[in-house]
């Protein structure tokens, strides 16, 4: 079995709430980027585009993330408001993907939202290939318009998912994967 092989079959999420530091140098975090952005692109559009949240940045959209729930929540536990405020603070790195698909003379937006998706996907083998643990989270946060404004996001551009990249204290066991008989039919 080669490499690359090797790293598909290992590759696991890993809960934020299970990531520590360190996280991701910035050159690590360039050729993260890299890697991610070499995904099928018909048309070469790059539909899609990066938000980094780390340092004070993971704080910053944390009180963003507590504040919109805070007001849309008024009866809501203070611990639930708390987790909010720490959503992006358990893995040292957060990357979003933001989907910038838009109508097209000759693409078709869907092609442009599935290589978002592949962005995503490269991202987290990228990571997982560095030593780095992934996941690919969405979340209330990633689809209300308030939040999403006040991280820059244009009224046009979607979340694609947001990358959390840190360390992980060994293997995860595999979760139950569907057997390949059940989906796939022969044409």
């Amino acid at each position: 079995m080669n490499d690359t092989i090797a790293l598909l079959r290992a590759r696991r999420s890993v809960p934020p709430a299970e990531m520590s530091g360190p996280g991701p140098t910035p050159e690590e975090t360039q050729t993260l980027l890299a890697l991610a952005a070499r995904v099928p692109d018909h048309g070469k559009l790059a539909p899609w585009r990066f938000i980094l949240f780390e340092d004070e940045g993971r704080e910053r959209a944390g009180e963003i993330f507590a504040d919109i729930y805070a007001k849309a929540h008024p009866d809501e536990d203070y611990r639930r408001v708390a987790a909010e405020r720490n959503r992006f603070l358990l893995a040292p790195l957060v990357v979003g993907v933001i989907s910038r698909a838009a109508p097209h003379q000759k693409i078709p937006e869907w092609e442009q939202v599935l290589s978002a998706g592949a962005v995503c996907m490269n991202l987290l083998v990228a990571a997982n290939a560095l030593g780095f643990a992934a996941a690919w989270l969405t979340g209330w946060h990633a689809y209300d318009r308030a939040v999403l404004a006040r991280l820059g996001v244009a009224e046009h551009e979607r979340v694609a998912g947001f990358i959390h990249i840190g360390r992980a204290d060994g293997p995860r066991e595999d979760r139950p994967r569907p057997l390949i008989a059940d989906i796939v039919t022969q044409f």
